[in-house]
């Protein structure tokens, strides 16, 4: 009977994911260009790589502060128009970095045009369209959904470096921003269409209006709890717990691989090309941690995703570890980091359903991202405290155990009546 019905889902809106990862994939081109035009931008302009980088810091930052207010936002008028508007708005800040004048106000302005952009690109709204079409592949669908940036994080990079070299850093900002903008958009523009969007949307709300007169009950589009119910439940505190343990550890070890690996007798080619298989296995993990969430009860797949980076500090803690130890780690990371996101964005739809889903993601989204900007910076501050990544290793396998307990303890979700009715009923019989 499920996998019926994850056939329907799937010839009914087959390209929506796909059209959600092409947007999805926008997060890579401000992040992953950035270390391809530092060295350029040092050389103009003299600023220290700190300077430079601290403009994305800026960026991650506000848009996490805003990231409930966007999900509010999305929740009243659906995931189409934000994300729209926010594709257009961090592929023109990117195209303007290339106006940079040399004063770092100017620099940190033009990252805050780029940071209202990340407001409307936030995992969430490409999350809720997603959500709102599948129910019984939604892990699947999910996880197509988040593979676009990984898959942009490869080809980002190349893109930059192909523009610098043959336009300079200034025409290559510019020439950068209007390329992806170009790849992104059409998916975008045709097929991102969730069950909260348009027509769709005003049906729901003139059945939800009528229900509502005739019983005298206030009817929702969507099943799922409101926010005060689910600040008044565990769920929402748990994931955020998961949530931040895994960004404040993961991102810190993925970002300092390569010195971790050099640290440990790799060479500086050997350790890049082994920090290059994240990426080719951060699909794989996605595409399979999905594939398992429809499958077995979520929170354990949660808690076994969040227990398997541990073997991959442990390979790095090991004395006198070896080449096949320290690949092994650097294979385990990249499963890891592709399901971790996944995993968290999987529960809070189950555990929330859809009537406040993105508002409620932001919430959840809040410790991921302050995680996320700090954690490179922790990592590297244990580092130059201690002449070692030793403490921090094994701190990320206290953090990863506290998320993965986190993540069991959720339990079984409720079981949203998400058919496609105008109006939810709550809960339906486990």
């Amino acid at each position: 009977m499920r996998s019926s019905a994850a056939a329907a889902e799937w010839r009914a809106y087959w390209p929506l994911p796909f059209a959600a990862a092409a947007g999805a994939a926008t997060a890579a081109v401000h992040t992953y260009s950035l270390g391809v035009f530092m060295r350029p931008l040092q050389a103009a302009f003299g600023w220290g790589r700190a300077d430079i980088s601290l403009g994305l810091s800026i960026a991650v930052i506000i848009s996490a502060i805003f990231s409930v207010f966007v999900g509010m936002l999305v929740d009243r008028i659906g995931p189409r128009i934000i994300g729209i508007i926010g594709v257009i708005t961090v592929t023109g800040g990117v195209s303007l970095l290339g106006t940079a004048t040399g004063t770092l106000t100017n620099w940190y302005l033009l990252w805050l045009v780029i940071s209202l952009g990340l407001c409307g690109i936030l995992p969430s709204v490409w999350s809720s369209a997603v959500t709102s079409r599948f129910y019984a592949s939604r892990g699947l669908a999910l996880a197509i959904t988040l593979c676009g940036g990984a898959v942009a994080s490869s080809l980002v990079p190349l893109s930059s470096a192909w523009l610098l070299e043959h336009y300079g850093w200034r025409i290559g900002y510019a020439g950068l921003g209007a390329l992806w903008a170009a790849i992104i958009l059409p998916p975008v523009l045709l097929f991102f269409r969730g069950a909260n969007d348009g027509a769709e949307r005003r049906a729901r709300q003139a059945a939800a209006a009528a229900t509502t007169a005739e019983t005298g009950i206030a009817a929702a589009l969507l099943p799922g709890l409101t926010v005060r119910e689910a600040l008044r439940g565990s769920a929402l505190y748990k994931q955020m717990i998961a949530g931040g343990c895994y960004s404040l550890t993961l991102v810190g070890l993925i970002f300092h691989l390569s010195p971790i690996l050099q640290d440990r007798g790799m060479t500086s080619m050997t350790a890049a090309a082994n920090v290059g298989l994240v990426g080719i296995f951060s699909i794989i993990g996605r595409i399979t941690t999905g594939a398992l969430l429809d499958r077995f009860p979520s929170n354990i797949i949660g808690a076994l995703s969040y227990v398997l980076p541990t073997f991959a500090c442990v390979f790095l803690l090991l004395p006198g570890a070896g080449t096949p130890a320290l690949v092994a780690a650097t294979i385990v990371l990249g499963l890891a980091v592709g399901s971790e996101l996944d995993v968290i964005t999987y529960l809070a739809s189950r555990h929330f359903g859809m009537r406040h889903f993105t508002a409620l993601f932001g919430l959840v989204y809040i410790p991921i991202a302050l995680g996320s900007a700090m954690s490179a910076w922790l990592a590297g501050l244990v580092h130059d405290i201690t002449d070692s990544y030793t403490l921090f290793i094994e701190l990320s396998i206290a953090g990863m155990l506290l998320g993965a307990l986190a993540l069991y303890t959720l339990g079984r979700p409720p079981v949203w009546d998400e058919a496609e009715t105008p109006a939810g009923r709550g809960p339906a019989a486990q």
